[in-house]
């Protein structure tokens, strides 16, 4: 008996002490309580012992050897960070890790893409524009974020409207209404509504913008083709956050803008108010308004409930008013002469209701449910017709993120739709109609080696009209060694017709026809391959390279054609709209400085036709570079450029000439709470009025031409910006 309780109590200790145990651990950002990705754990006293957290922020570590174990923390763009536990237990452990401001820089949550990877580790190309260019974009144009869009290579902000200031979004060559506009991953400003989509959000109100240049239409369905512009909106955080901004330019244009959040336990909220009023200015004095006169109030608050540590759901309502007059300066003046009639009016009233909610169901299973309505109206009113009409938006989603050991796989199910409906007392020929699509997603991103990710995916989609689409979708992504990257991508997509959808100019909505029977959707099909290279220089200075190449073929393309009448058909061609080129761009961050290039080829081309078969108003070479420098709390300085080259006009088919566009701002702080921000846009003074005519024909029923540069000239503004909790 004896000798049977000595084995016994050898048996115990030999394994006690070769006992391992296990440690779990989900890293948070100390500010968001958002989930990190990628964040590096190493044991400092236990040999082997060590992980990385996955996309729900977790990870297990294994082999632990000791009872009291020191894990450190790093992630880039966060601050180092250490913490003792005692084992064994069985407790998920919290980590709440603190952002680092002076690399805040390299750190990007690919929203876009849903996989919560950095830039340069990404299977698709995504560029990010952060919290710091949303910040000072808000000094510089409060009151909408189509300058800052237009920044950057490959992307063109077009307006498509002399009278109204109408714009839409352009990537690689390809039209506005092949560009998906999305805030917080759900569908914005389609069909009717999408008229002054771009002109009525606020950078104040955001967190961050992505791009993603060319198809990405697996997770987001028919409207990627060219691209897609995703606008992430802030969350509050645990200390409250504030800032109240004043502009003036030299443009007669005003803004107020306010925002407010914070977050308690289990409740939070965000509120964004702003107020613009614009003058109508006459800047070429050709007697017509090259900036409309603009009276526009934007109200978005949104509430945010926190029931458990796993699971938050936010509440938000968005309403947005405005009037826009433009035309003949002497009738937006309100003054009736026979001579001077022509005016183009615009009374818009937007109300959109949004939720989204996430569960961590389990430490590798997410729940994600989203949801969106809205009701636009618009009255339009010119010196020849009244039009009153209204469309209701509507998006829904579910859908699960499971991450399985080297697989991170996306699934769900979405509805997507619109309605429009003329006033009954306003009939126009297009009638009402409705949209309608169900689709199902499924996406895996495999982690094929240590440096080598494969993804896949696959969308079908039920159009009420069209029938169904089946997009297929392959990207690949392998890390060559510590600096070099390399990237391949294949994507279908597809657009299906709508009459109201922005053109590159508008129409009357009573010239627009009824799509007819015989009209099929939109097909594309496009690739790209890429190259990275990033390296760290110094203490917190970086430099990013991209190159990438793009083809983009678009099948049965619709095309608007306008006859002697004036109406306005569309019909299906039977070759391709092909756009194709390169795009490079390059990042360097030094310890006061920072530093973009850009630069984009494109070849844009209608097969279709047996000549001159050039894309109107599309630069062949677009370049863009901005340069910043700042003394952290005192005063920064910055210039930015782009650059247009010839583009070939739509009217006579001419070529234009190439055009500088340059722009400088500075920003003095008195304090963390107040800064005073000058900027000056468009320096050189180009628009297109210093080349040619905006408009023929008489004065009493002008035709504009197409816009191919910028028309309002050169414009100064100064900001007064208030932060009341910055320290």
């Amino acid at each position: 008996m004896r000798r049977l309780l000595i084995a016994i109590l050898s048996i115990t200790l030999s394994v006690a002490a070769n006992a391992q145990y296990t440690c779990k651990i989900v890293a948070r950002d100390k500010d968001t309580h958002e989930l990190l990705n990628g964040v590096s754990i190493q044991a400092k006293n236990s040999t082997g012992a060590g992980g990385i957290t996955d996309a729900n922020g977790f990870a297990l570590i294994r082999n632990i050897k000791i009872s009291s174990i020191t894990l450190q923390y790093s992630f880039v763009g966060y601050k180092t960070q250490e913490q003792t536990y005692t084992l064994p237990d069985t407790a998920i452990h919290y980590i709440d890790l603190e952002p680092d401001a002076a690399a805040l820089h390299d750190v990007v949550v690919v929203a876009s893409t849903r996989g919560n990877d950095r830039i340069e580790n990404a299977t698709t190309k995504v560029e990010v524009l952060g919290q710091e260019e949303m910040n000072e974009e808000s000094t510089i144009k409060p009151g909408n974020i189509a300058s800052i869009l237009g920044d950057v290579s490959g992307v063109q902000i077009q307006q498509s409207s002399a009278t109204s200031g109408n714009a839409n979004i352009r990537i690689q060559g390809l039209d506005g209404r092949y560009t998906q506009l999305l805030r917080d991953g759900m569908p914005l400003y389609g069909g009717y509504s999408g008229g002054f989509g771009v002109l009525s959000i606020p950078p104040l109100d955001l967190k961050q913008v992505e791009l993603i240049k060319g198809s990405s239409s697996t997770l987001y369905g028919g409207g990627a083709i060219g691209g897609l512009v995703n606008m992430i909106s802030k969350k509050p955080l645990y200390k409250p956050d504030a800032s109240f901004l004043i502009n003036q330019s030299t443009l007669k244009e005003s803004n107020v803008n306010a925002y407010y959040a914070q977050r308690w336990k289990k409740f939070g909220f965000t509120f964004f108010g702003g107020q613009t009023i614009q003058k109508a200015v006459d800047v070429d004095k050709d007697g017509f308004s090259d900036v409309p006169e603009t009276n526009s109030t934007l109200i978005h608050p949104t509430l945010f409930f926190y029931p458990s540590s796993t699971t938050w759901l936010s509440l938000g309502w968005s309403g947005s008013f405005e009037k826009r007059t433009g035309g003949d300066m002497i009738a937006v003046d309100g003054k009736k002469d026979p001579a001077h009639p022509y005016f183009e009016k615009n009374k818009l009233h937007r109300n959109t209701f949004t939720l989204l909610s996430e569960s961590r169901l389990s430490n590798t299973l997410t729940l994600s449910v989203k949801g969106s309505f809205s009701i636009f109206n618009r009255d339009e009113t010119t010196n020849t017709y009244f039009f009153s009409g209204a469309q209701d938006n509507y998006y829904a989603e579910a859908s699960l993120v499971k991450h399985a050991h080297k697989h991170n796989i996306i699934g769900g199910v979405n509805f997507t739709g619109d309605r429009f409906t003329p006033s009954a007392a306003t009939p126009v020929p297009v009638g009402k109609f409705n949209n309608a699509t169900t689709g199902i997603f499924i996406q895996d991103t495999w982690q094929l080696t240590g440096n080598t990710k494969l993804e896949t995916g696959i969308r079908a989609d039920h159009h009420n009209t069209y029938g169904n689409f089946v997009l297929p979708r392959v990207a690949l992504f392998h890390k060559l060694n510590e600096h070099w990257g390399a990237r391949a991508g294949f994507g279908m997509g597809y657009i299906t017709p709508n009459a109201l959808t922005p053109q590159v100019r508008d129409y009357s909505i009573y010239q627009l026809q009824p799509i007819a029977a015989n009209v099929k959707a939109e097909k594309s099909y496009a690739g790209n391959l890429e190259v990275n290279y990033k390296t760290s220089i110094g203490e917190g200075g970086s430099l990013f390279i991209n190159q990438a190449f793009f083809i983009t073929s678009i099948n049965d393309p619709l095309v608007a054609d306008e006859n002697g009448a004036g109406n306005v058909t569309f019909s299906n061609k039977n070759k391709p709209l092909l756009t194709r080129g390169s795009d490079t761009y390059v990042q360097l961050h030094l310890e006061s400085m920072e530093f973009y290039i850009g630069y984009t080829y494109t070849d844009a081309l209608r097969t279709y036709l047996p000549t001159q078969q050039f894309i109107p108003v599309t630069p062949r070479h677009r370049a863009a570079a901005t340069a910043l420098y700042e003394i952290e709390g005192k005063f920064r300085i910055g210039i930015e450029a782009s650059y247009n080259s010839y583009q070939y006009r739509e009217e006579d088919h001419t070529k234009t000439p190439g055009y500088l566009f340059m722009a400088a701002m500075a920003e003095v702080k008195f304090g963390p709470k107040w800064s005073l921000v000058l900027n000056c846009e468009n320096l050189f003074d180009e628009r297109q009025s210093r080349y040619e005519s905006l408009y023929t024909g008489p004065v009493t029923s002008p035709v504009f031409k197409t816009l191919w540069a910028p028309i309002d000239g050169r414009v100064a503004n100064l900001c007064l910006r208030f932060q009341p909790f910055a320290h």
